[in-house]
């Protein structure tokens, strides 16, 4: 059963950061591992366009605002992108019944978008 799903676009142009706004940004609302696999690319503003898309679709799947740091995007050996809830927010699923998190993104040079969905 669903319980809750969440989409958000990201404007790509809107990442594309000199070097102390890039420090700034990420110590507010990119986890550690994020920032590592986003500049490890060639095209790291679009990953990151695509992180915060999923950040936001997450916080609207459940409906209220979790904060930015404790929503984390990592990927599978496969390379699938998954959502890690970190610190207080870990416990969200249990609170809310959800036994799965699904995520997908996509992005181009312009825009990246993110759905969630919430599996009770």
């Amino acid at each position: 059963m669903i319980v809750g799903v969440g989409i958000d676009i990201a404007e790509v142009a809107r990442y594309r950061f000199d070097e102390r706004a890039l420090e700034w940004f990420a110590r507010k609302v990119y986890t550690d591992e994020e920032m590592a696999y986003a500049l490890r690319k060639r095209n790291w503003h679009e990953r990151l366009a695509g992180f915060f898309a999923a950040k936001e679709a997450t916080r609207k799947a459940f409906g209220h605002a979790i904060p930015w740091r404790n929503v984390g995007v990592t990927h599978q050996s496969s390379g699938r992108p998954t959502i890690e809830l970190l610190a207080g927010a870990a416990r969200l699923p249990a609170l809310r019944g959800v036994r799965g998190i699904h995520l997908t993104i996509t992005h181009t040079a312009q825009a990246a978008a993110a759905v969630v969905i919430l599996e009770g």
